[in-house]
C-alpha cells in the first residue's frame, strides 16, 4: 500500500485535553468544587487558543472517574463557544443505540455543531456487570450499535432486527444539522480498526498501529490520504525545566498510572501488546519514561516529526487529576504560548 504524502497533505494540527473529572483520595475536596473547577478550566483552555476538550467514561472508580461523559459534555457546551467536545471515549455497548444517537444530536445542536465523539468497546468485565451486560458479547453489541446509530444520525428511519438490538421505527426529530456528527473509534486489535475503516471519521488511538488503520481503509477502496488520527498523549506536557517540572508532576500523573496498570491487568482485555499492567512506586514512575516532559522546542519538533510519519490531527493530552489548578495553568498556558503558534 502506497501511503500519503505527508508533505502535501498534512491535516492541521490541534491540541486539547481531556478531563476525567476525578477527585483522588489523596487530594480530595468537595465535589461541586471539583465539577465547577473543571468547567472553569474548560473554558479557560479555549480563550488560551486549546481547539478540544474532551471527556473519558469509566464506572465505580473510587476516586470518581467520569461515569456520564454526555452529561458532562452538556456543561462544557454551555460554557464555552468554539472550541470542539467529546467524548473520548465513551463505552458504546453499554448504551441503547437510539437513546445515544438522540442525546448526540442534542448536543451537537446545544453546541452548535461543536460535537466530535468517540467510542469503544471498553476492557472491564465489572463495568459491564454493573449494568447488566454480558461482557463477552460486547464486540457484537458494539457492531449493531455502529450500524443503529450511524443510520440515526444519517436522518434515517431505522427498523433493526438483531442479535441484541431490535429497533422498530427508530428516527431523531431534530436530526443533527450537519447530516450526521463526526465518530472516531479507538481501540487497538485489527478487529477494532476494520471497525474504525467501516463506520468512522477518523482514529483515536497511538500511533504504533496508524499503519494497520490505513491498511484498512484501503481494504475497503477508502483512500488513505483522507485519514484522521487522534492521539490521546495523557502522559505528556511540557515545561521550561523538565527535571524540576518531573518532581512536582509525577504524584499525580502516577495516580493515573496505577489506575489504569490495575484496571487493564483484571481481565487483560485492552487489546494492547505490551500493555504495562504492573504497579510501581512513584520513583521508579519518574524513572520509566512513561511520563514525557519536554521543552516547549523539543514539542514542536516532536509533533513534526509525527505529522511526517502519520496522518495526525489533534493531540490530546489531559488535566491530571489532584494537580492545583493554579500549577495546572502555568503548564498549559506555557504549551499556548509556545508551541500552538507553530502549528498555526
Amino acid at each position: 500500500m502506497t501511503k500519503p504524502d505527508r508533505q502535501s497533505d498534512k491535516p492541521k494540527l490541534g491540541f486539547g485535553y481531556l478531563y476525567d473529572f476525578r477527585n483522588p483520595d489523596q487530594w480530595r475536596r468537595p465535589w461541586d468544587e471539583v465539577y465547577s473547577e473543571t468547567l472553569d478550566l474548560v473554558a479557560w483552555s479555549e480563550n488560551a487558543g486549546f481547539v478540544g476538550a474532551w471527556v473519558p467514561e469509566h464506572h465505580g472508580a473510587a476516586d470518581g472517574y467520569l461515569p456520564a461523559p454526555n452529561l458532562a459534555l452538556a456543561a462544557m457546551a454551555a460554557r464555552t463557544t468554539t472550541i470542539r467536545l467529546g467524548a473520548a471515549i465513551a463505552i458504546a455497548p453499554l448504551y441503547h443505540p437510539v437513546r445515544f444517537a438522540e442525546e448526540c444530536a442534542f448536543l451537537d445542536i446545544l453546541s452548535n455543531g461543536r460535537l466530535e465523539t468517540a467510542v469503544a468497546l471498553g476492557y472491564r468485565r465489572r463495568e459491564y456487570d454493573m449494568h447488566g451486560e454480558e461482557f463477552r458479547q460486547r464486540g457484537n453489541r458494539f457492531d449493531e450499535f455502529l450500524r443503529i446509530v450511524r443510520g440515526l444520525w444519517a436522518g434515517e428511519t431505522v427498523n433493526f432486527t438483531g442479535r441484541h438490538y431490535t429497533v422498530t421505527g427508530a428516527r431523531i426529530v431534530p436530526a443533527p444539522p450537519r447530516g450526521t456528527i463526526p465518530l472516531y473509534i479507538g481501540g487497538f486489535t485489527e478487529r477494532a480498526l476494520e471497525r474504525v475503516a467501516e463506520y468512522a471519521d477518523g482514529f483515536l488511538g497511538n500511533e504504533e498501529v496508524c499503519d494497520l488503520y490505513l491498511a484498512k481503509l484501503a481494504e475497503r477502496g477508502k483512500d488513505p490520504a483522507g485519514a484522521a488520527l487522534r492521539v490521546p498523549a495523557l502522559f505528556f506536557t511540557v515545561a521550561e525545566d523538565p527535571d524540576k517540572a518531573m518532581d512536582e508532576l509525577a504524584p499525580y500523573y502516577h495516580h493515573v498510572f496505577e489506575c489504569y496498570a490495575a484496571w487493564m491487568g483484571e481481565d487483560n482485555a485492552i487489546g494492547m501488546e505490551n500493555a504495562i499492567t504492573q504497579s510501581m512506586d512513584v520513583e521508579t514512575f519518574k524513572q520509566s519514561g512513561i511520563l514525557q516532559i519536554l521543552t516547549p522546542e523539543q514539542a514542536i519538533e516532536h509533533f513534526k516529526q509525527m505529522q511526517e510519519r502519520v496522518p495526525l490531527e489533534h493531540f490530546m493530552m489531559m488535566r491530571p487529576p489532584g494537580l492545583p489548578v493554579e500549577r495546572f495553568i502555568e503548564y498549559a498556558q506555557l504549551f499556548a504560548d509556545k508551541v500552538i503558534p507553530a502549528f498555526a
